[in-house]
């Protein structure tokens, strides 16, 4: 199912889709919430002849159907396939391809797609090349025959990098490549991935889709019909598929992603700057402030040139500072994830993405002084005084304890 033909082309804005689209009053009650289906089998009145539109939950339900209908709306796709995991999402993705395929990635993906990448993928005979630049590098790391599909995270993880998705497709499409680009960071409120030449756009929806911080999951949409029947059938016979409540609740989540986006976007572009001008901090990743070197792709690709909520850092004091940073602030709560109403904090190096070797995460600029934060929804002055009086800790404990 997933399915938006039509639906996604009319002329309503982003909230009002974002209120309405895959959410239709219930036929029999008029009920204006859809209700929860749990039941995993549906009857049929003869063999082969359900009474509805469903036989059974890991083939399709209503809640996911209503919830993949939504996404695809928003992100201006004809179809959407809801997961279990933003990590099933790219495992499906990558399924779909046949054993001896290539792929060209980013470098500083997210750490779960970096293990997937050279733990599992690699075990099935595709292979993955990553770049640190791959606007510059992907005509250069294309192998005739091979290479099916390239990999981009616009804003990467962490360091908050930007590629421009058009210039990356339009080298791809010319050799019958295929691009992916990991939207989780910016959401669909703020950029929209297929609009700039993308096949598929990819979410774990546990983030800023959701925004609470209550469901594990994932979304893959698209506009090809070919992928929908691939990836369907994937999706159907692996069976990585979220459960009807989790879908209710995503559903639930995404109808107030515009407001929480933008509320993120004012706090992060408010602490950034606070960041930036403190002088025990090395340097500031925040694509939503002119300081960043990818400014100019930001205003061109992302709604109102916005930078969204995450934002990393590199602070003075090496790792022990970064540590500390994130044991002493009180509204930050240090955590893995992201992109929930709360704020939250973690040391890359020695969480996300922990499991990526030593050199391979600094080559990618994740070093062990650097900091990821996730701005909620809470008032900015109380999150740029949290931050800075964090900072100050760090110095005070620093000088105490003779590291400084």
């Amino acid at each position: 199912m997933g399915s938006t033909e039509n639906s996604h082309t009319t002329d309503r804005r982003f909230g009002t889709l974002a209120v309405h689209a895959g959410a239709p009053h219930d036929p029999s009650t008029g009920a204006v919430i859809a209700p929860i289906s749990l039941s995993t089998t549906f009857a049929q009145t003869s063999v082969g002849k359900p009474v509805g539109l469903y036989e059974y939950t890991r083939s399709a339900n209503p809640n996911r159907d209503n919830f993949e209908q939504s996404v695809a709306a928003l992100e201006n796709a004809k179809y959407a396939l809801a997961f279990s995991s933003g990590s099933a999402t790219t495992a499906v993705v990558l399924q779909s391809l046949a054993a001896g395929s290539h792929i060209v990635s980013v470098s500083d993906v997210y750490g779960g797609t970096h293990r997937y990448f050279t733990k599992v993928a690699a075990a099935h005979g595709v292979h993955v090349t990553f770049s640190p630049s791959i606007e510059l590098h992907v005509e250069d790391l294309i192998r005739p025959n091979e290479t099916k599909l390239i990999w981009i995270e616009t804003p990467s993880n962490p360091t908050l990098g930007l590629v421009d998705i058009q210039a990356v497709a339009d080298i791809a499409h010319r050799h019958g490549i295929l691009v992916v680009v990991d939207n989780t960071f910016m959401s669909p409120y703020v950029q929209n991935p297929l609009n700039n030449g993308a096949d598929i756009v990819v979410h774990s929806v546990t983030k800023y889709i959701n925004g609470h911080s209550d469901v594990c999951m994932g979304v893959a949409a698209f506009n090809s019909e070919s992928l929908n029947e691939r990836l369907s059938f994937l999706q159907n016979a692996i069976g990585a598929i979220p459960s009807p409540f989790d879908c209710w609740l995503a559903h639930r989540g995404l109808k107030t992603l515009h407001l929480r986006a933008r509320e993120a976007t004012k706090n992060a572009t408010a602490v950034a700057l606070a960041l930036e001008a403190s002088p025990h901090v090395l340097a500031v990743n925040y694509p939503g402030i002119d300081s960043h070197p990818h400014r100019a792709i930001a205003k061109k690709q992302h709604r109102d040139g916005m930078g969204g909520g995450m934002l990393s850092f590199r602070i003075k004091g090496g790792q022990k500072a970064a540590h500390d940073f994130c044991k002493f602030t009180k509204i930050f709560t240090l955590a893995e994830s992201l992109g929930g109403v709360e704020s939250l904090c973690e040391v890359p190096s020695s969480m996300t993405h922990a499991g990526i070797p030593k050199d391979q995460r600094e080559a990618a600029g994740v070093f062990d002084d650097l900091v990821r934060m996730s701005c909620g929804i809470e008032d900015s002055e109380d999150l740029k005084a949290d931050v800075l009086k964090a900072l100050e800790t760090v110095v005070k404990e620093a000088k105490i304890n003779g590291y400084a």
